[in-house]
């Protein structure tokens, strides 16, 4: 998803002790998705008493390349939003407590076209386990994303962070990709190994999944084609890589990756992975073809780059960073070539701006920031017109 592609969860930790990870047991899935209902109702109030909100409030000044912004999300953590393929919708996870979304769930609304529409989110999971990473299919009728809740309606416990001693992810291996309508129920069920498979997105050509999985004792990427099938390893060598998207002509993949070199280094990293988790602090930006070759480190920034996707043009790349950063946070949004060239700095944000994504046109960007939260933890998407 993200984070995992992450988990909303996760983020948070990262941002407020390297920002966040809380997640309690829901009840049963009638009440869970009632609640998650409910919660989409009571975002589209929120944007409804927010339309008339001034771009100005939205937008740093040394931001020059966003125009007519708008806020869609008011409340909770909302995250990982992308676009459908003819641009007309978002798919994103949410978590909301006190609205009863106890972990990120994941649901679809169509983009405002005026100032009088609002972001009418829907449910599209179950309502049950932990989801994340959702992306649009072909036809913008079908989602993938991945889920826990054929291992139980519960939340999964998050990590004990004062018995680890550390800042981890959690990799459950009870996350399996599936494909879903836009009404919500499962179509088929793409893994099944006992591994965690998450982070899937499409191709734009609409002919290529990429995800992440444990399956072969590390953590690499794998492609297959939409029905499951012709699962292809992509990455082999010893480290993190995830949070994979395609390149625009589907010939490449941009992704994160840790590299593990020391003895140390390397031991702490295989520790942690018998454990299915993951120390996400540092990160560095990888290239390569959709088969694994050609592949290149794009950044040497240090601290966390991740959250990549490709421009357009498909000769740069937006991401997420913290590397000016001491003390964890901000994350702000960056570009750079593809030859590991021309860093440029594009948002100025002093907590979390982060999941960037172009429209399929290239008109438009939609990313999760806490700006405009009212001095809250709260994480909502915003969409703004791309200016070069």
């Amino acid at each position: 998803m993200q984070l995992h592609r992450f988990s909303l969860s996760m983020i948070f930790l990262v941002i407020l002790t390297f920002l966040f990870l809380q997640c309690t047991t829901t009840s049963n899935d009638t009440e869970n998705t009632k609640d998650a209902h409910s919660a989409a109702n009571a975002t589209e109030k929120n944007a409804s008493d927010s339309t008339s909100m001034s771009n100005a409030n939205l937008i740093y000044p040394q931001e020059k390349h966003f125009k007519n912004m708008r806020q869609l999300t008011f409340g909770g953590d909302n995250a990982e939003a992308y676009f459908s393929f003819d641009d007309s919708k978002l798919v994103l996870q949410v978590t909301n407590k006190e609205k009863g979304i106890e972990c990120d769930q994941i649901f679809y609304a169509p983009i405002p076209q005026t100032a009088n529409e609002t972001f009418d989110m829907k449910l599209v999971s179950t309502g049950k386990g932990r989801t994340t990473c959702s992306y649009f299919l072909p036809g913008d009728s079908r989602i993938v994303y991945a889920s826990t809740h054929q291992a139980g309606e519960a939340c999964p416990p998050p990590p004990d962070s004062e018995k680890i001693k550390a800042y981890v992810w959690p990799l459950y291996p009870t996350f399996e990709i599936y494909t879903a309508n836009l009404n919500g129920d499962i179509l088929k069920k793409l893994t099944e190994n006992g591994s965690y498979d998450a982070e899937a997105t499409v191709s734009p050509d609409g002919k290529t999944i990429v995800f992440t999985s444990t399956r072969n004792g590390d953590i690499d990427l794998y492609t297959m084609t939409l029905d499951g099938k012709n699962v292809k390893q992509v990455t082999n060598e010893l480290g993190y890589d995830g949070g994979a998207f395609f390149s625009p002509d589907s010939k490449k993949l941009i992704f994160r990756a840790s590299r593990p070199r020391t003895p140390e280094a390397i031991q702490q990293y295989k520790d942690l992975l018998s454990q299915n988790l993951v120390a996400p602090t540092n990160m560095e930006l990888f290239v390569c073809n959709v088969d694994g070759s050609e592949l290149k480190q794009i950044t040497e920034l240090g601290n966390a780059n991740w959250a990549p996707y490709m421009h357009p043009s498909g000769e740069k790349v937006i991401f997420a960073s913290n590397h000016k950063s001491k003390r964890g946070f901000p994350f702000n949004l960056y570009m750079i070539n593809l030859d590991g060239t021309g860093l440029e700095q594009i948002t100025f944000d002093d907590s979390f701006d982060s999941f960037p994504m172009f429209s399929y046109d290239g008109k438009k960007i939609v990313f999760s920031s806490n700006r405009n939260n009212g001095g809250t933890r709260d994480t909502n998407v915003f969409i703004a017109d791309w200016i070069e």
